[in-house]
């Protein structure tokens, strides 16, 4: 189908992207039903937060999901002008490796 003819709304990131191999894509098209909801479950995870922000590991641990579907969801709500990178880092979780910090922008309401 043209990409003229698709619905914004069925468009990365109302949709989960995929980098062009036949696995990404099919995490993709698994997750796809439940994007929109673990969206807005991310998204009122940053905001409980307040202004300590949360790391996608943060969240994820907090939602007692993945942390591969959490990140992704924060790039998505990133693109959608939602939530911001801080400028903070902080390390979390078993790696221990310094990650971004996610606050919620004024776009995203209360």
């Amino acid at each position: 189908m043209s990409e003229e003819f698709i619905s914004a709304d069925m468009r990365y990131p109302n949709v989960p992207g995929w980098k062009g191999t036949d696995t990404s894509e099919a995490a993709a098209e698994f997750i796809k039903p439940h994007c929109s909801r673990l969206q807005k479950l991310f998204l009122e995870a940053v905001r409980a937060s307040g202004e300590r922000g949360a790391t996608s590991d943060e969240v994820a641990a907090s939602l007692e999901i993945d942390h591969c579907t959490a990140r992704p969801r924060a790039t998505e709500l990133k693109r959608k002008g939602l939530i911001r990178d801080s400028g903070e880092r902080r390390a979390f979780g078993r790696s221990n490796t310094r990650s971004v910090v996610w606050i919620v922008t004024e776009g995203a309401g209360a």
